[in-house]
């Protein structure tokens, strides 16, 4: 185990000055004894689990609270998720309420196995051929996820858990956590999140081809010099369709022009009328994909894309009560009502499944016209939901 440098986090947020987020105390590697079996039959071997922690361990290591992040975040919560923080520097910012208190509380995050931001992923080197994984990067699950970074908390001598909580693909490892390891989690809060629906597949579908039929995708075996950028742009177009809600898209763009003066009803250089000026939701697109092409890769968009559409917390057991009735903490599952990624109204469903199998469930709901990004865009309404 071993401090290393990191990038910049992708998922920078700007409702506290940047001198005034949150600090780790520790950023560093675990590299995973021996091989990690995964659900898809292969292994991984001697994988990196990049992690920070914010805070400091108590005397009884049981003061731990597991952030996980969703598909493009880091192990650098404070950065992307600042407002989960109880804020006390008056000097710095305004004094605020969050679910940890870093004066009790230690705040551990994991990289996701499959992305670019320092845990083995399809750019690390595979140690079995000494050449860098790309495409034959192996099929990565939520449980394998959840299996490794219980290794890495073993080795840092935690055994439990007050609280882990995540959104989207981070509700999934704050449910399987809960399911896998009963008497180590306390408290779990699973937000915005449900087995992917057949909607959800599609748009998943349509982000997977935007990649695949870039050109400079080569396969997977492209050029760091030469990645697919515009593929991978336009998968995080669709991407955004699907995190923001038909409300909000109507009152802050509507059928505006772009903002920068393009007009729609412009013919093109050439006089011709398929392409020309951009409404304003096209331009907000536009840029949506140019910034994100520039701090993510594309093979472990499409690695984790398939971590998200595969995960079903029933597979593999004989029921839905085989497999919820295991848990034993206490779960809050929060759907966004404008959500259409993860409808409220299922996330609502599998809150009442898993009650069903005798667990202690509460089911609260976020108003809110961000739909699904709601949870980052709107992070003081959410944490003040749940306090």
């Amino acid at each position: 185990m071993s401090a290393k440098g990191t990038s910049p986090d992708p998922g920078t947020r700007q409702a506290r000055a940047l001198n005034d987020l949150p600090v780790p105390s520790f950023v560093g590697d675990f590299v995973l004894p021996g091989h990690l079996q995964l659900e898809c039959g292969r292994t991984l071997v001697c994988p990196t689990l990049r992690y920070a922690v914010y805070g400091q361990l108590n005397a009884a290591r049981d003061n731990v609270v597991l952030a996980c992040h969703a598909l493009s975040g880091s192990a650098l919560v404070g950065e992307w998720w600042p407002g989960l923080f109880t804020n006390r520097n008056q000097t710095a910012g305004p004094v605020t309420s969050g679910l940890v208190d870093l004066t009790n509380d230690c705040v551990v995050c994991i990289n996701l196995l499959g992305s670019c931001y320092g845990s083995t992923g399809p750019g690390s080197v595979d140690p079995a051929t000494g050449q860098v994984f790309g495409p034959n990067f192996p099929l990565i699950s939520v449980r394998d996820n959840v299996r490794a970074q219980a290794q890495l908390l073993d080795s840092l001598g935690i055994s439990s858990l007050r609280l882990v909580l995540g959104a989207s693909i981070g509700g999934m490892q704050a449910l399987e956590w809960a399911i896998l390891y009963p008497t180590r989690v306390k408290r779990a809060l699973v937000l915005a999140v449900a087995p992917l629906n057949a909607s959800g597949l599609g748009h998943n579908h349509l982000q997977r081809q935007a990649i695949l039929m870039d050109p400079d995708w080569q396969g997977g075996n492209y050029s760091p010099e030469r990645p697919p950028l515009r593929g991978l742009a336009m998968a995080r177009q669709i991407a955004t369709i699907t995190y923001k809600s038909p409300q909000l898209f109507a009152s802050r763009f509507g059928r505006n022009p772009n903002r920068n003066g393009e007009d729609p009803w412009s013919l093109d250089r050439e006089g011709g009328g398929l392409r020309a000026g951009r409404f304003d939701i096209s331009g907000y697109l536009d840029h949506q994909g140019e910034v994100f092409h520039k701090r993510f890769d594309a093979n472990s968009y499409l690695a984790i894309l398939r971590t998200m559409e595969l995960w079903d917390p029933v597979r593999g057991y004989d029921s839905a009560q085989g497999a919820f009735a295991r848990i034993q903490a206490e779960v809050t599952f929060v759907g966004i009502r404008t959500d259409v990624l993860f409808p409220a109204a299922e996330v609502r469903q599998l809150a009442q499944t898993v009650a069903a199998a005798g667990v202690r469930v509460q089911y609260l709901e976020m108003d809110s016209d961000h739909g699904h990004d709601a949870f980052l865009a709107e992070e003081d309404k959410l944490f003040k939901l749940l306090s």
